[in-house]
């Protein structure tokens, strides 16, 4: 295994309410979709969507939601991590015209960086995200600057509509013509957005997440049943179509120790 780059911390936004980009000091090459994993010094290492693609460096989102990612949230700049990587699959934006992106929570993280590149190609996006409540919401403004049509989904109705982002996509295949749907957020969500693409025959790409140990492919803890293709290699993003024949997509996961948990309800 390739030892972590020690990088250091230029810059921390704050998007929402426990929410978090934060800039590294290294210009990397790397698409959308694709991630990195951090290493903090006598803690942990944890993967991380690429967010925010600079001049001399690169951003990521984090949520602060565990002992991880809790102390990643308390640095300042100036304050050093390792990271390796990019790893993994990336969007695939192919000859769209028109496409569709589905963020749950943070999960927005690289479709907000996927919506750019559309931007720049001359693609034109709908954006819908989604969280729990206004105060969770991230990226409003930047996806603002990608003129786009930004539709907004709370579960509690303090902003946008009340509902989920898949009723909000539903509704949009139904009135206008796709060429392609990303997704990228909590599994259930995913699995929902997967069924309605394949229903509506439009192509779709879901950005998976698992427990990753080595980021590459070497050590099989994040291979899928039945399939056994190694999500941080042959993912995370990967055809929908691909995804239904994955039998624990949208049912369960496998924690470090490698027992299966079954996922819970949706909490975008």
């Amino acid at each position: 295994m390739e030892a972590p780059e020690i990088v250091k911390i230029t810059k921390i936004i704050d998007e929402a309410e426990g929410i978090k980009s934060i800039f590294l000091e290294k210009k990397i090459d790397a698409s959308p979709g694709q991630f990195v994993m951090v290493w903090i010094p006598r803690m942990d290492e944890k993967p991380f969507a690429i967010a925010y693609m600079e001049k001399d460096g690169f951003g990521i989102t984090v949520a602060a939601v565990g002992p991880f990612s809790n102390k990643f949230c308390s640095m300042k700049p100036g304050d050093k991590v390792g990271f390796r990587g990019p790893y993994g699959t990336g969007y695939n934006l192919g000859n769209a015209k028109k496409v569709v992106m589905v963020g749950g929570g943070y999960g927005s993280a690289s479709l907000a960086l996927l919506g750019e590149v559309a931007m720049k190609r001359g693609v034109e996006v709908v954006f819908i995200t989604g969280a729990r409540t206004k105060s969770r919401l991230i990226y409003e403004d930047r996806i603002k600057k990608l003129n786009a049509k930004n539709i907004i989904a709370t579960d509690d109705g303090s902003y946008g509509i009340k509902g989920r982002v898949t009723d909000a996509l539903e509704d949009i295949l139904k009135k206008e013509k796709i060429d392609k749907v990303f997704a990228c957020g909590p599994e259930l969500m995913l699995k929902k957005v997967a069924d309605i693409c394949i229903e509506k025959n439009v192509d779709c790409e879901v950005s998976i997440e698992r427990y990753y140990k080595c980021g590459f492919g070497l050590c099989g803890h994040c291979c899928v049943d039945p399939l056994g293709i190694r999500v941080c290699v042959e993912g995370p993003v990967i055809d929908a179509k691909l995804a239904q024949q994955i039998t624990e997509f949208g049912n369960y996961h496998r924690l470090k120790s490698g027992r299966k948990e079954k996922l819970g309800v949706v909490n975008e």
